[in-house]
């Protein structure tokens, strides 16, 4: 394995296996529903906040203060002012009432609840941001569009960088493909909803993201679990869907990264098609890891020796032009063997069922 690839796998590993990482590991999600643009669009964000936050509170383990909401209608009692300030108009447009833990989406409240989860995240945390709304791409640089100035792709990597754990960062909107190169970090799995900053028109792949963390069916290798890999395939197949059945030219294809290169990859042709690497191992959520002891000791022990062994394969295959044929096909066929045994031994954990028993 190359020294690259067993940095790779001390990130899986410290973050799966560690001893004690169990009852420890805490997980984080910062949702930011930003600018609208109008009153369709709003029911749309507000919808897909709110479905990604229930999906959240039916965790196991949620805890309300590991969930963190900006949006542009924010909770009772505050108040968007920097909309005033920018000269933007005022509507009397009635979202969903956002709930009263819902701030303000403005760029200093996203800095300082950023600066936040800075001092409550150790290196063993884990951070789903997701950034709903709008984006721009003015042929220099790409922006999430929020109520007042906006934050540019740049000013996001500077943003979170300082943070410790692991960070898997959605970006859902339209012309967010730049925002791969610059978050693009080893150890951080990164998502955009469309491959080229041309590719500019409202999405519809957030959609099919949100629903995959309330729908078993997303949960492809049935571990009872649904992992950042297979919500990005289930919903990277649903946009396919959506537009194959409206018999439209799609308008957008998403992205992701999760070896730090900044070029990204794609889901493939199918949803559930196998992944070796990080975002196969990595997932979301808010509040503590609730597996402790006895039979979830022991699915968290055989998840992090997966985490590894998909590792492993994905950079002996970087490697296969420089080994011999017969030691490669050796190499790779004792890798495989040992994934299939460990999944097997998953399933039989959980009964070989879905979430929620199905």
């Amino acid at each position: 394995m190359t020294g690259r690839g067993w940095r790779i796998a001390a990130t899986a590993l410290a973050l799966l296996a560690a001893p004690g990482a169990a009852d420890a590991r805490e997980y984080f999600t910062l949702v930011v529903s930003g600018a609208s643009g109008g009153p369709e669009y709003a029911e749309r964000h507000d919808r897909w906040r709110s479905g990604l936050v229930a999906a959240l509170r039916a965790q196991p383990g949620f805890r309300e203060d590991h969930l963190l909401v900006l949006a542009e209608t924010p909770g009772p009692g505050v108040g968007c002012a920097t909309r005033e300030e920018e000269g933007r108009e005022q509507t009397d447009e009635r979202h969903q009432d956002p709930g009263p833990g819902v701030g303000c989406a403005t760029r200093e409240e996203v800095r300082r609840v950023v600066r936040e989860l800075a001092a409550r995240m150790d290196e063993q945390s884990v951070l789903f941001v997701l950034l709903l709304g709008h984006g721009t791409f003015d042929g220099r640089e790409a922006r999430f569009n929020l109520v007042g100035p906006d934050l540019t792709a740049a000013e996001w990597a500077a943003l979170v960088d300082p943070l410790p754990g692991q960070l898997v960062f959605v970006n859902t909107t339209a012309a967010s493909a730049p925002f791969l190169a610059p978050l693009a970090k080893a150890g951080r799995v990164v998502i955009t909803a469309t491959e080229s900053p041309a590719q500019r028109y409202a999405t519809v792949f957030p959609e099919f993201l949100v629903r995959a963390f309330a729908d078993a069916a997303s949960d492809f290798d049935r571990n009872a679990r649904v992992s950042v890999w297979e919500a990005f395939s289930y919903a990277s197949a649903g946009v396919r869907r959506w537009y194959r059945e409206r018999g439209r030219l799609a308008t957008e294809r998403a992205l992701l990264d999760d070896t730090g290169d900044g070029r990204g990859i794609d889901a493939g042709d199918g949803a559930g098609d196998p992944h070796a690497g990080l975002a196969a191992a990595a997932y979301v959520g808010a509040g503590v890891d609730h597996v402790t002891t006895g039979q979830g000791a022991e699915m968290d022990r055989l998840a992090a020796r997966r985490a590894a062994l998909d590792v492993e394969v994905a950079e002996l295959r970087a490697v296969r032009d420089a080994m011999p044929a017969e030691r490669y096909a050796a190499e790779l066929e004792r890798l495989l063997l040992e994934l299939a045994r460990v999944s097997r031994e998953l399933r039989r954990l959980t009964g070989g069922a879905g979430r929620n028993g199905r």
